[in-house]
Parts: structure tokens; C-alpha cells; sequence
């Protein structure tokens, strides 16, 4: 298969509380050698004093003085690494239950999610809970570790155990592609080596998953979704009747002479010019930034979306989202928030609590309709006018939104449309 050495791929961990993914990514980078000398010397010393007998793998991505401290993640750690075949960013989120809008932040722009299972402890409630997430925000695909499998004496029959487990309970859920591997992050086995220790083992590492992973059709190319970010007239000599609208591609593809229309306006033009920087293109596909002119003079301004004429998304004022409230205040009822929605915002409030979602039994809760911290809830949202959504299941980035506190400019929820 080939792969394009500059593809970016952003994956995220998931597990319970010491299940080692902060040494699980330390492995990957110390064993990919993608570690500074200066970030090697700084652990060692720090494992010394702290009476380790080698180098504590963890304290690579724990980045945070009280994370070292107390032995635990906290916020979320994002890590970049590059190989020969791929650039990787990682976001290493805490496991524990009232970070649970930290993984939800580190996991929405996933394209894959790694899922820990301490080999002794088999599928557990936490394990539930982060694969519930991982399908709610629609990350394509999961990557099982059974880890620690030095402390059940890489038993072949104990791995298959757990595989069978997840799968009886991930038949619920909307995940497109998991794949196990039996790992031990302390000791390396199946994580950028291959192990010695399981030659039952036939798949591939870690590493070589996630090199290989295909996530060219993970992006939406059939619903094409331009939200402009600004209008760019330059007054300068060769520029003085340009109108160009500048944004990224949120979805889809756009190739010169296309034949488009503006929303909300619904004026339609054709594609004059697509440029990105000073290089001039046949064609812009997500997730470029670009800029793009159209052969009518339109009233365009930020907000706005181009898309395809006989494509487009469905303008609404009043939708369902499943909100993960993220503020230590809780919501209030009928406050009206800043509701960002690609490059547009505008005021809308929280009209109804339809359901909370228990993530831990996956049941919903019609009777109490109170949203606090890490609460994951079915809403009905209305904005001041109508928006160009789509389902986030089809689209991730014109499917979601954020709410902002008007008095705090803090933000309170992340949300994906139903």
C-alpha cells in the first residue's frame, strides 16, 4: 500500500486509571526514536530521584509538575513524532471520570482511538466508557491494546478472552474498524518490536498499525463544504478588482468552472479561481485552506458557505445535539450562549434537555434534566437564524458546535448535531 509521507494522523488514548498510557506513548516515542537528548537526561534524572530502577516511560507525556508528582494525567498531553512514512499527533487524555471533557476535547479531531485494557482486569466499566465516547464523536477507528500481558504470562487464550469481550459489548456501538494487539508497554513487546514473547501473535505492532492505518476516506469527499472565514480584497497593483473568499475546506471538493451556491442566500456562480498562498490549483479537496473566487459579483461575508448547487446542507434554526458540557457552572435554562459553528457565530440557547446519557450503562435518563461538568446530554438547540448543518455522523466538520459563556467568554459545551 502507499502511503503519503506527509499524511498527518491524530490518534488519541483512552483507558482507566494506571492501565500505562502515558508509558505506552513513552515506549512509542523512546522506541521510535523520536525523543530529545535533552528530554531523555531531564527523565533519567527525574527517575533517579524518584528511586525508579530505569528510565519511568510515563513521565515523557506528563508533562505537568502535579502529573509527575502524583504519578497520573490530568490534562491532556498532546505529542507530536514523525516517522519515514507518517507525522503523528497524540492527545494522551486522563482516564479518570471527572476528566471525562478532557477526552472529549483530545478525541474530536481523532482519527483513531487507542483503547487500553489491563490484561488482568479485562473489559471494565472505564473501558465502556471511553469506547461509548470514541463512538459518539464518530473516531473511525479503534485500536484495542491489551496491555501488561507480561503479567499474565502472554497467554494467547487470555488475549482471546478480551477480544471476545469487547466485541460482545462493541456490537452496540458505531465503530467501523477495531483491531486488537496483545502489547506489554514496560517491556515493548508488539509496540515498535515485534515480541518474542508472543510468536502466536501474527498481526502487526503498534507502530506499524499506525503507520499503515488507511484514513484517506475517513473525510467526507462527497458533500462539498467551504464556511468562509474571511473576504480578502488586497488594494494593491495586479489585486484591484480581487474578491476572494478565504476559509478551509471543510468537506468535499471544489475544482474550477463548478457550479455553486452561496447560502443563506442561495445565489449560485461558478468557480473562477481556486489559490492556495501564491500557487494557483485545479482543484481543492479538505482539509486545505484556500482561497476561492466566483465569477458573479455576490454579497459574501464570514459565515457564509459555498457548496454545490444539487448538494447542500439543510438550513435549521431548531436541532438536536448530543452536548458534552464542559464548564464547572451548569447550564442555565434559557440563557442564550455564542453558538460557534464553523467560521459562523451567532446566539442560540439550550431549549430543552431531552435525555442525559449515563455513560457508564449507557441508559438515558428522561427525569433529571440538571447539565453539570462531564455530563453527556441529548438537547434541542435554538439559534437566532437558520445554519447550514449536517448530521455530525456525516460530516464532523460541519456537524459540531461549541457554546460560549456571553459574560466569561469561556467555553461551556462541545456538541454534535444528531
Amino acid at each position: 500500500m502507499e502511503i503519503n509521507n506527509n499524511q498527518l494522523l491524530r490518534f488519541t488514548t483512552a483507558g482507566s486509571v494506571d492501565d500505562g498510557k502515558s508509558t505506552l506513548i513513552g515506549r512509542l516515542l523512546y522506541d521510535s526514536k523520536s525523543i530529545f537528548e535533552d528530554q531523555l537526561e531531564s527523565v533519567t534524572a527525574s527517575s533517579v530521584k524518584k528511586g525508579h530502577a530505569g528510565v519511568d516511560l510515563a513521565m515523557f507525556t506528563d508533562g505537568l509538575k502535579d502529573e509527575r508528582e502524583q504519578g497520573i494525567t490530568i490534562d491532556v498531553a498532546y505529542r507530536y513524532f514523525t516517522t519515514p512514512k507518517r507525522k503523528f499527533i497524540i492527545a494522551d487524555t486522563p482516564g479518570h471520570i471527572q476528566y471525562t471533557r478532557n477526552m472529549v476535547t483530545g478525541a474530536s479531531t481523532a482519527n483513531a482511538a487507542i483503547i487500553l485494557i489491563d490484561a488482568r482486569h479485562g473489559v471494565i466499566e472505564q473501558t465502556k466508557r471511553h469506547s461509548f465516547i470514541a463512538s459518539l464523536l464518530n473516531i473511525p477507528h479503534l485500536i484495542v491494546c491489551v496491555n501488561k500481558m507480561d503479567l499474565v504470562d502472554f497467554s494467547e487464550e487470555r488475549f482471546n478472552e478480551i477480544e471476545a469481550e469487547f466485541e460482545e459489548f462493541a456490537s452496540k456501538l458505531l465503530v467501523k474498524d477495531v483491531r486488537f494487539i496483545p502489547i506489554s508497554a514496560l517491556l515493548g513487546d508488539n509496540v515498535v518490536n515485534r515480541s518474542e514473547n508472543m510468536a502466536w501473535y501474527q498481526g502487526g505492532t503498534l507502530l506499524n498499525i499506525l503507520e499503515t492505518l488507511h484514513i484517506s476516506s475517513d473525510i467526507n469527499k462527497i458533500d462539498a463544504r467551504f464556511p468562509v472565514q474571511t473576504v480578502l480584497r488586497p488594494q494593491r497593483d495586479g489585486f484591484i478588482d480581487y474578491r476572494g473568499y478565504a476559509g478551509r475546506v471543510a468537506s468535499g471538493i471544489y475544482r474550477l468552472g463548478d457550479e455553486v451556491a452561496v447560502l443563506p442566500s442561495g445565489f449560485t456562480s461558478r468557480i473562477k479561481s481556486i489559490n492556495a498562498g501564491e500557487q494557483e490549483l485545479e482543484e481543492a479537496y479538505a482539509p486545505m485552506s484556500i482561497a476561492m473566487t466566483l465569477e458573479d459579483d455576490i454579497d459574501i461575508s464570514r459565515g457564509d458557505m459555498i457548496v454545490r448547487k444539487n448538494n447542500q446542507p439543510e438550513p435549521s434554526q431548531e436541532f438536536d445535539v448530543m452536548l458534552c458540557w464542559l464548564n464547572n457552572s451548569a447550564a442555565k435554562p434559557k440563557t442564550k450562549y455564542t453558538l460557534v459553528h464553523t467560521s459562523n457565530s451567532q446566539r442560540a440557547m439550550i431549549k430543552e434537555v431531552v435525555y442525559k446519557m449515563n455513560i457508564n450503562s449507557f441508559e438515558r435518563d428522561s427525569e433529571d434534566k440538571d447539565l453539570a461538568m462531564n455530563d453527556i446530554a441529548r438537547v434541542k438547540i435554538r439559534a437566532t437564524s437558520p445554519l447550514m448543518i449536517d448530521s455530525y455522523r456525516d460530516n464532523r466538520n460541519t456537524g459540531s458546535i461549541i457554546l460560549i459563556d456571553e459574560s466569561t467568554n469561556e467555553t461551556v459545551a462541545a456538541g454534535m448535531i444528531v
